[in-house]
């Protein structure tokens, strides 16, 4: 029963300090730049991600409005590829559909 709550203020203490990196990145709760460190750019792009509903199928134009609407810097590429590459939104060969899959990436992440 005690490592119960020993987990529980583990993840909790955990989840804090991914949001205080979150925030680091964040200007009015938009990405004001891609961190370089992996773990952090993780982070960030986690948040997001979470923009986006899981199973939900986006054109590609769709897809940049939301990365425009949740970034300052005017790069939706940039943030749409590394997405795409770190498994956090999913895309068909030909780039014609996006969506969202329920993964072990999908954890959303609030700032």
């Amino acid at each position: 029963m005690c490592n119960e709550k020993t987990n529980v203020d583990s993840e909790s203490n955990k989840h804090d300090i991914e949001k205080q990196i979150i925030a680091r990145f964040l200007e009015e709760n938009k990405i004001k730049l891609v961190p370089v460190k992996a773990s952090h750019k993780l982070l960030v792009l986690k948040y997001l991600a979470s923009k986006f509903e899981i199973g939900k199928e986006y054109t590609e134009s769709e897809v940049n409005a939301i990365i425009d609407d949740w970034h300052t810097f005017g790069d939706y590429f940039i943030l749409r590829r590394e997405l795409i590459d770190s498994r956090l939104l999913c895309r068909l060969p030909n780039g014609s559909k996006y969506w969202r899959e329920l993964n072990e990436n999908t954890n959303d992440t609030e700032a």
